[in-house]
């Protein structure tokens, strides 16, 4: 028994190490993601932007009109074909990523951004993304985002 304490000892120091590094790669599969995603967008490519949705996927944007907060379901299948539609500006959402955090398979996701038209600047917000992970890879499941034109950086 005293012969198996440091053994057991050494793999319980060494686990944490083992989780960081999945989690470190895990949350880098999630960003790329999200980044393939908005790629997809600036390229007017909804193949690309197809590739990193899962199926039934839920897309919302919370706006305010007339003093009231509403939220506004947006139609991914309307989404893609938008954004496969030619148009003249190109469709840059600028994010950085502010929380990341993955538990198994899923992942939730926060990236304030800026959009612009072309080099328009449009408006800005958050985006919150969830994201779930199967046989494919990480897929966002759920968009939800503000909108607004006041209060960016």
């Amino acid at each position: 028994m005293k012969a198996f304490l440091p053994a057991f000892a050494l793999l319980c120091a060494s686990a944490p190490a083992v989780a960081q590094q999945s989690t470190t790669a895990e949350t880098a599969a999630v960003k790329q993601t999200i980044q393939t995603f908005f790629e997809g967008m600036r390229k007017g490519d909804s193949t690309l932007v197809r590739s990193t949705i899962a199926p039934g996927a839920v897309f919302h944007t919370i706006s305010s009109r007339n003093g009231a907060t509403q939220v506004q379901p947006e139609n991914p299948a309307d989404f893609l074909k938008a954004v496969g539609t030619p148009h003249q500006q190109v469709w840059d959402e600028r994010i950085t990523f502010d929380k990341v955090l993955v538990d198994a398979n899923l992942a939730s996701v926060w990236t304030p951004y800026e959009f612009y038209l072309g080099s328009t600047f449009s408006h800005c917000g958050y985006n919150s993304f969830q994201l779930v992970k199967l046989a494919a890879g990480w897929k966002i499941a759920h968009i939800i985002d503000t909108r607004r034109k006041e209060r960016c950086k």
